[in-house]
Formats: C-alpha cells, structure tokens, sequence
C-alpha cells in the first residue's frame, strides 16, 4: 500500500482561512437560530472535507467587547473575539450552535477591521487568496462617524488594506419583510457602503429574506475551479479562439463512506483502521484452484454466446480522437429544445489576460445573441478520452463592466440516447374532452396563486440560495453521532421541510382557489381499477354495458384506464385465447412507435378470421369484444379513419361471404362508425354513423 503525506508549506497552500463576522444584535434576534444552523454546518463540512482549514468567529453587536484592537489603539467596543483562528474541530461547532444574544446595536465595519487584524497577524502577507472573511448581518444599525474623514473614506482604506493582502468577502444581509419598517436612510447608506466593497475589492453580496434562503446564501464548502479544457475553439483552420473551461453545475453528493475496522488496540494512536479487500478468481470446474490474472479475459454476451476480447483488442478497437473543440456549424436558438439537455452545464471563458481572446469571445457572443443564434460544437476535453461530445454553445452576455461576455455549454443526446414516448395530442381529443372556460379560468388562478416569484416579494426556492435537503440532514446527523453514537434520527427540521414540502401559509392562503379546482375537476371513483384486468374481462365483455349492449359512441375514461393498466408484460402478437388483453397491452407499450400500427393490422385480421371461421354465429360474440376494443383503441390514438375504413370493409366482406347476420348482429349491439365528435380526424358525422347499419342490410330484407 502507498502513503501520501503532505509538507507544512504543501498544506498551507491547499487551506483556507475563515473569520466569520456574525452580527447578534437585538435585531437580529429573530433570525439567529437559523445562523447557527447555516454557520455550524460550514464547520461540520470543514470537518469532513477540508480537515485542515482555520476558523475564527468574531461576534459584534455584543454587551461586551474583546478584541485586540481595543486594548491597542481604542475603540471597536461591542465588538467579541468568540474564537481565534484556528484549525476546525467539534469545539467551534458546538460555539457557533449557542450564540450569545447581543444588546447593543452592531457596527459592520468595526467587526470587518477586527476580522482582518486577525487574519494579518496570524498569516501577515502569505496565503493570499486563502483568507476570507464572511460578514452575517441585516445591516439595519447605523454605523459609527469615523474620528478623521468620512465614511466612504474609510471604507476605501479597509478595501485597499483587504486587497493588498488577498482577502476575500462574502457578505450575506439578511432582510426580511419586517425589515422595511427600519430606518430607510440608514439602510440605503449601508447597502451604499457595501457595495463599495463589492467594487472595490474581491466580495460578493447576497441579499436574502427568508430562513431557507439563508441556508444555501453561505457558501458551506470551498470547491476550487478545475478546467475542464484549456485549448482552441477552431472556429475554422485559420481562426482560433484561446479558452479554458469549467463545469458551471455539478451535482453534490454523499461523502464516499469507507469500510472501518475496529479491530486495532483502543491504545494505538496511529492506528488507521482501513481495510484492504483482495478478490480472488477460483476455477468453476474445481473451486479450490486459483485462475491467475494472465489466464483471466473478459466475455461479452453476443445472443447466445460469450465473445472473448482481450484487453489489448479492447484497447485497439476504442475511439481515440485528438483533444480539440470545433466548431461544427450555428442554428436557430428555438431549434434546440430545453429536454435535450444531457448533463452538467459548463462555461466557457476567453483565456485570462488574452485580450484579443476576450474581445474575440464578446465579439462572437453578442452577434449569437442578436441573431438569436446558438453554436454545435464537437468537443473532445483531453487525450485519450474515449468518447466525442455534441453540444450547444448558448451566448452569455454580461450587464456588469468587471464580468467578461462567456458561453454556456449544454451536451445534446445523440439518436441512442433519446427516448420516444408516442402519446396522442390533446388538441386531436373531441370538445368533450377539453377543459371549458371556466376549468381553464380555475386551473389559470390555481397557477397564478402558487407563483414562487410573486411581484413585490423574493423568490423561494432559487437555486442558487436553496441547499439540497437530503444532504443538510445527512451532515447534521453525522455531527449529531459524532457526540452521541447512540442518537436516534431526529425528526426533519422546519426549515429543511420548506424545501420539500408546499408552504403551509402559502396552501392557506389559496385554500379556496384549490378547493374551486377540486369543484371544477371532480374525481369520481372507477371501481373498475380494483379488480384486475383478466378478471373484469371474464365477468363483463369490453365496452358493454349492464344489458349486454355494445356502448358504441360512449368512450369515457374506462376506455384510458383500460390501455393504461394493460399488462406489464411486453406482448408482442395477438393470440386466440385473450386477444383483447393483447390488443391493449400492445397498445400501451410505448418503447417504440411501430406498436401501435402493428397492434391494430393484428386486431383486423383476428377479427376477420373469427368472423370468416365462425359456426353458425358461435366466435360472433368473441369478434365483437374485439371490435369494440378496436373500437376503443384508435379513439384514444386518435385512428378513426383506421377503423371507420375497416368497419366498412367488414360489412361488405360478409355481404360478399353471406354472412350477413354477422352484421345483423353488430346493428343489434349499435356498433357504429367512429365520429367526428369522438376523434377530430374524422369525416363521419353523427347522422351519418346512426344511418350506416341501415345502409349495409342486405336488399333482399327490404323486399
């Protein structure tokens, strides 16, 4: 086995230095508790993914002062030291979930100078680019006049001081709906003075208005940016754009959870206890004979047989393009649909500090984004990967003079990786099918009341601000075990169930709205779909009705329940013993488009053979469950002129073969042509489907 270690130096450049700023004055008081949720959670992820990052806490808005600073020059009063920096352990978790309550009002500036005192004096000009401070606050409390200048004066000294030592900010001000009732003045001229560190130096500012929100605005775990590429966009062998690019999303998962052994003395300090796992491949024809790795190759399932390809054969006959990203061609925005998106989104950007790169990438952006045009790129990241990428390059064009114009890069689905589903379109259904003024009015209000992003209010569930639940409540109870290993799971917390569960006040307050759509849309129970389909076709034909009459005009929602809860099983053709189960269940099957047109041509020539084979009328009753299942199927795929057809060659055919009591026997059971009001496609009217049986009687009857 092989041990990496890492140098002091080595480690210092891989971790980071955190100062948190939390602001615990009496306004502040109604939102703390979810402060040291989101705060001791940036603590526990430390523990588990970045065990050797330092972090200090600096409270302010505090009855008592301490800090440094105070007892050196004078001044920053209210403003406590909780811990000073140091490497993360279960000690600042356990500090940050019992925050003092504050009495006084708090200065965020006096609290930033204090944060960056520390961080100078721990690391002084080394780390740059490692430190960060986090300032949490509603910045609703006036700050301090400064003893010589103004503020804005000694907000540009701070962030000359934060950038000449390569600090970083992430400013998180958390305003509620309560919060307009502050002093107005006062939060303009702080919101003013915080953008000027936004400006001025590294810093990012997030406004937020809810608990949730809170929880995902700080960022709980640093990822640093890995290029996916750095190379040429060939937008053609004589032009060529210099650019890197990064993964824009990426799904976050579990933490790898590794095998532990509890076998090592309780007094071995050093002990790892990591497991080690060896296979071994022992001989089926005599188990006790081990099969080395040179006598070991890999089989594929080729019909019935195992092709062996050996590893070097598999190498040979992998695709091995050259890394290069070219351009293959641009089209119409609209022609790429929002559900051909593949994977995770990348960005691309112009080579830092290549002008000409950046100007060539702003150039191209904003003519797409005119044009309304979108690129297809052929993308392969690096050498030796085994697969070309096709994908859409979508322009990003930037409103902030400091952010450079870039691209999104989307993957699309190659033929093998789309999944056709055929489903009839609900505009080919008949107007009774279709929702009237008033439903469509109800189901409009209902989506209008349930609107995420309200006019006037912030919108819930952003993403950018909205943490994945399961993943919150997995590192809570890791911390939660880590103290108490026999801890039960504890119930899911309030503002996790935000997330995942319709805001109560909001259901309240569109009660009546849901209640209209209920009116509106009102389920009636099919006592059909409690007994299985085999048993409901034993006991009453398909489509009849209580008297034994075929219903042939009258197709409801037994018709879509039918095809709907067809058997599971995939059938291919239509036997002699449950043709119409087969019928239905080829109907529904959905892993491709053929099925449909292949299950009706089989129901026609069932039907034909029992109508043409019959003895003295005794398949009759079969071939008519058939037909009204027929019947049924192409109303619901929308086919009418595909039974109405058939219909009609049927009547002639027993015409033609004296079998004309078959057709007797149908005009007595009201089967009938497929109409207009049933299937939009259609060119029989309803007149012209209740005179068809008469027109097909023979002659000699009316004689």
């Amino acid at each position: 086995s092989l041990s990496l270690s890492l140098s002091p130096s080595q480690m210092a450049r891989n971790k980071e230095a955190l100062v948190l700023l939390l602001d615990v004055g009496p306004l502040m008081h109604n939102i703390l508790q979810e402060v040291e949720k989101i705060c001791s959670m940036l603590v526990q992820k430390k523990l588990i993914f970045s065990k050797n990052d330092e972090v200090g806490v600096v409270l302010f808005g505090t009855e008592d002062t301490k800090n440094e600073l105070t007892n050196e020059v004078g001044g920053y009063e209210h403003v406590a030291v909780l811990r000073n920096i140091k490497v993360v352990d279960g000690d600042v978790v356990e500090a940050l979930q019992q925050l003092p309550r504050g009495t006084v009002p708090g200065d965020f500036l006096d609290a930033i100078v204090v944060g960056m005192d520390m961080l100078i004096k721990k690391f002084g000009p080394t780390n740059k680019g490692k430190k960060r401070l986090c300032l949490v606050t509603n910045a609703l409390c006036p700050i301090k006049d400064p003893y010589e200048g103004t503020k804005e004066d000694q907000v540009n000294t701070i962030a000359a001081q934060m950038t000449a030592h390569g600090m970083k900010m992430d400013c998180i001000v958390v305003r509620g709906i309560k919060s307009v009732d502050g002093n107005k003045r006062v939060m303009e001229e702080n919101d003013f003075l915080l953008g000027m560190f936004s400006k001025r130096t590294a810093s990012k500012i997030v406004y937020v208005g809810s608990p949730t929100s809170l929880l995902g605005a700080l960022r709980t775990r640093n990822i640093s940016p890995v290029t996916l590429y750095r190379g040429d966009l060939e937008i053609s062998s004589k032009l060529k754009i210099k650019v890197w690019v990064y993964k824009k999303t990426s799904e976050e998962k579990f933490p790898t959870l590794k095998k532990y052994s509890d076998k090592a003395p309780p007094t071995d300090k050093f002990a790892t206890h990591e497991i080690k796992v060896d296979y071994e491949y022992k001989s089926v024809v005599d188990p006790s004979k081990i099969v080395p790795p040179e006598q070991r190759i890999k089989g594929f399932q080729y019909g019935p047989q195992v092709v062996p390809i050996s590893s070097a054969e598999w190498d040979a006959v992998k695709f091995k393009p050259e890394k290069s990203v070219k351009l293959l061609g641009f089209t119409d925005a609209s022609n790429i649909m929002r559900h051909y998106y593949m994977k995770d989104v990348s960005i691309f950007v112009a080579e830092p500090s290549n002008s000409k790169a950046i100007l060539a990438v702003s150039a191209l952006a904003r003519a797409m984004k005119e044009m309304q045009k979108v690129a297809i790129l052929r993308c392969v990241w690096r050498n030796g990967q085994g697969n070309v990428v096709i994908g859409v390059l979508t322009p990003n064009v930037s409103d902030k003079d400091n952010i450079p114009d870039s691209f999104y890069f989307n993957v699309l689905p190659y033929t093998e990786d789309v999944r056709e589903f055929q489903f009839p379109s609900f505009s080919n259904f008949p107007a009774s099918w279709q929702p009237n003024e008033q439903q469509q009015e109800t189901a409009d209000n209902l989506v209008k009341m349930f609107d995420l992003a309200p006019e006037g209010k912030e919108e819930a569930l952003q993403p950018e601000f909205t943490p994945n639940p399961v993943l919150e409540r997995f590192y809570r109870h890791l911390d939660l075990k880590s103290k108490h290993p026999n801890a039960l799971v504890p119930p899911l917390d309030e503002t996790l169930s935000r997330i995942t569960q319709p805001d109560p006040e909001l259901v309240s307050q569109c009660k009546s709205v849901i209640d209209e759509f209920r009116r509106q849309f009102e389920l009636k129970e099919n006592p059909k779909l409690k007994r299985s389909t085999k048993r409901l076709l034993r006991e009453k034909p398909s489509g009849s009705n209580e008297d034994g009459e075929v219903s042939g005009n009258a197709f409801d929602v037994e018709a879509v329940n039918s095809m709907v809860n067809a058997s599971a099983v995939k059938v291919a053709e239509i036997g002699d013993l449950t043709p119409v189960q087969d019928f239905e269940a080829m109907m529904s099957r959905r892993d491709g488009p053929e099925w449909v047109s292949k299950a009706i041509k089989d129901m026609k020539n069932k039907i034909f053979d029992l109508v043409e084979n019959s003895y003295e009328g005794d398949t009759y009753q079969k071939a008519l469950e058939c037909l009204v299942s027929l019947r049924k199927g192409c109303v619901l795929e929308q086919e009418p002129k595909q039974f109405n057809g058939f219909l009609c060659h049927l009547c002639r055919f027993c015409q033609e073969k004296d079998l004309n009591t078959f057709c007797e026997f149908l005009a007595s059971k009201g089967v009938t042509l497929i109409t207009k009001t049933e299937a939009i496609d259609s060119d029989v009217t309803d007149n012209e489907a209740r005179s068809f049986m008469v027109k097909t009687e023979p002659k000699e009857q009316g004689q």
